[in-house]
């Protein structure tokens, strides 16, 4: 048996319940996927191709990376065997408060899937480096929240100013889902336990298989199955967060069991739940500080 790739990963915890940041090493190829966050980030070494939002991309050393929640992508090594990346996710509640808009009825678009911007890759650097301090819980656990409020501020700051807009809904995205379709999604969204079988969707939108499968994935950029994947991973994440026990989120999200779960939510976002259970820990622990 090969082998597995080179993979490594770290969760920063924040001082917020929507943030949180990631530390990557990897050789790994993912697969078509999105997540319910925005992200913003730096590729640190390495290269890698991936498609996105706005056709295929490639970054460098150097370069911002960024993702709309929602957005449908990918990513593989280019010219080399790994690559290593730095992240910020922020959730769009976070997101709009950061941008002092909290509750507001329009979405915050960012416009490049790549970019290169010397001032946001300073701001970014100060932020990461500050959400891993916070994370490795120091002795002013106030202090350095204040400190990473004040980075993520500048760093959303000039991500409006430069590679956003702020936008509502485009007519034109809601019309590409038809109702037929959008009635599926519902459907596989409210059965994350008991999904429908294809058959079944097929009836519900009056397709034939093949057909529900091509106009989902037109829609939605994955096959059903494939979203189902995301939205399980997506409510175990919530659940863990939440305060749930690994075995009790894996239960609770349509999961085997508990390694079943740890496989595919580490496929999905790059680390494990048990990561991931660790960094939200410290952020609940620092309240108590």
């Amino acid at each position: 048996m090969p082998a597995s790739p080179h993979h490594q990963s770290r969760v920063l915890a924040s001082p917020w319940e929507g943030v949180y940041g990631t530390h990557i090493d990897s050789a790994r190829h993912y697969g078509r996927h999105s997540h319910a966050v925005y992200g913003v980030g730096l590729l640190e070494h390495g290269a890698q191709k991936s498609a996105s939002g706005r056709g295929q991309v490639e970054a460098y050393a150097g370069d911002i990376l960024m993702c709309n929640p929602g957005e449908v992508h990918d990513g593989q090594p280019l010219g080399g065997p790994s690559r290593r990346w730095r992240m910020v996710y922020l959730e769009p509640a976070a997101m709009a408060a950061a941008m002092n808009a909290p509750g507001a009825t329009s979405e915050l678009e960012l416009t490049h899937a790549v970019a290169q911007d010397a001032r946001l890759r300073l701001a970014l650097q100060r932020l990461l480096g500050q959400l891993q301090q916070w994370s490795d819980g120091g002795r002013s656990p106030g202090a350095e929240a204040l400190a990473c409020e004040e980075s993520l501020a500048r760093v959303c700051g000039l991500l409006l100013g430069r590679h956003a807009v702020s936008t509502a809904r485009s007519a034109e995205s809601s019309n590409a889902i038809t109702p037929q379709i959008r009635q599926v999604r519902d459907r596989l969204a409210a059965g994350l336990l008991a999904p429908p079988t294809l058959g079944e969707m097929a009836l519900m939108a009056g397709l034939s298989r093949f057909q529900l499968l091509r106009h989902f994935e037109k829609a939605f950029g994955v096959t059903p199955h494939a979203w189902l994947q995301q939205q399980r991973a997506e409510r175990a994440r919530g659940l863990i967060r939440s305060g749930a026990s690994l075995a009790a989120a894996a239960a609770s999200s349509g999961y085997a069991d508990q390694s079943h779960m740890t496989r595919l939510f580490a496929r999905q976002f790059g680390f494990t739940p048990g990561a991931w259970l660790q960094a939200t820990s410290r952020r609940v622990q620092s309240r108590l500080q």
